[in-house]
């Protein structure tokens, strides 16, 4: 039978209410009483329900999280992040998994939301008018977490993805490149996909570079459509001395194609990228990239949450953080 809140007041021979303070934490306990209550709760194996004391306080202390992808490392980094500062502060999480696909991000805010957790953040690519019309029947608050809508109208966390990809190209460009192809994610996706390609477009046009069509060809964010982009550049002529990237995984599959077709990285074609996966430095050459703050996004995200839950301050609710670029053997000079 299930050990109830009554059975551990009479194995302490205190009262319920003196129960539920010890559980809750309430300094309002004597120590020794305190011990009395923590020995009963060990001997019958009691655990308090999560439910009835929501119910009770109109608070589950559970935070819902929406993850595009739980299989790739960098949401995987990210929900570490958010779990050692959701622990911090005694918060414990729901994690979704939804693939990036609008329908199933919809179900899942909309499921969470009926778990009555008491905050929510979401990590997926576009925003639409039907995130938002979710986002707004909720009743608890709501932190946008590596992406962000373009009204600003809900706090988020995030990189400067324009700049960062600015950044990757002109390391490309401060070494003689001027032929340089681009493996883009999909430009519905304003962070990832839309800002990457401007940040691209933007490096190119500042320095007197035509920008051509075909030098840049969009991707799914994965190593196969890396593969398939890096194919079609290598059989252009003239093809492009130089690869940039929207993500890690592409341009591993970009290395890996660029090699099987008997050329070598950097010396026939340098290649970089942005977010730094742990794969970056294990793939030889290894890669020069742009790295995201990827555990920060996730902490960061979680803590302005925290405050938005407490009902604290907020200085800043649109929180830009620094990226770097990283320079390793995957870049050299024409």
């Amino acid at each position: 039978m299930t050990v109830t809140i009554y059975d551990v007041a009479r194995e302490a021979g205190v009262s319920m209410a003196t129960v539920s303070r010890v559980v809750n934490n309430n300094p309002n306990v004597k120590p020794q009483t305190r011990k009395k209550v923590f020995e009963a709760i060990e001997r019958l194996g009691y655990r308090p329900n999560a439910v009835a004391r929501g119910l009770a306080s109109k608070k589950t202390t559970t935070v819902g999280v929406v993850i595009p992808d739980i299989s790739n490392s960098i949401f995987a980094e990210v929900a570490r992040g958010i779990e050692d500062i959701a622990n911090m502060y005694h918060y414990n999480i729901i994690l979704c998994n939804a693939d990036k696909k609008k329908e199933k991000e919809i179900r899942v805010i909309n499921t969470l939301l009926e778990k009555q957790v008491d905050g929510l953040l979401f990590m997926g690519g576009v925003v639409t008018q039907d995130h938002i019309q979710a986002f707004n029947t909720s009743s608890v608050p709501i932190v946008l977490c590596g992406t962000k809508e373009e009204g600003n109208s809900f706090p988020s966390v995030d990189i400067d993805h324009e700049i960062a990809a600015f950044d990757a190209v002109n390391v490309l460009i401060s070494q003689g490149h001027r032929n340089i192809g681009m493996i883009s994610g999909t430009l519905e996706d304003p962070a990832n996909g839309y800002s990457r390609y401007q940040g691209y477009k933007r490096a190119l046009e500042e320095a007197g570079i035509p920008i051509r069509d075909n030098y840049v060809r969009v991707g799914n964010y994965r190593y196969e459509s890396g593969i398939e982009a890096t194919k079609y550049f290598l059989s252009l002529d003239p093809k492009p001395t130089a690869i940039f990237s929207a993500t890690d995984e592409m341009a591993i599959g970009a290395i890996h194609t660029i090699q099987d077709h008997g050329l070598k990285v950097p010396d026939d074609v340098s290649v970089i990228s942005v977010d730094n996966i742990r794969m970056a430095s294990m793939v030889r050459p290894m890669l020069t990239t742009v790295a995201q703050p990827m555990y920060d996004i996730g902490a960061v995200s979680m803590r302005l949450l925290t405050k938005l839950m407490n009902k604290e301050t907020i200085d800043n609710n649109q929180v830009i953080l620094p990226h770097e670029v990283i320079n390793r053997n995957s870049v050299a000079h024409v």
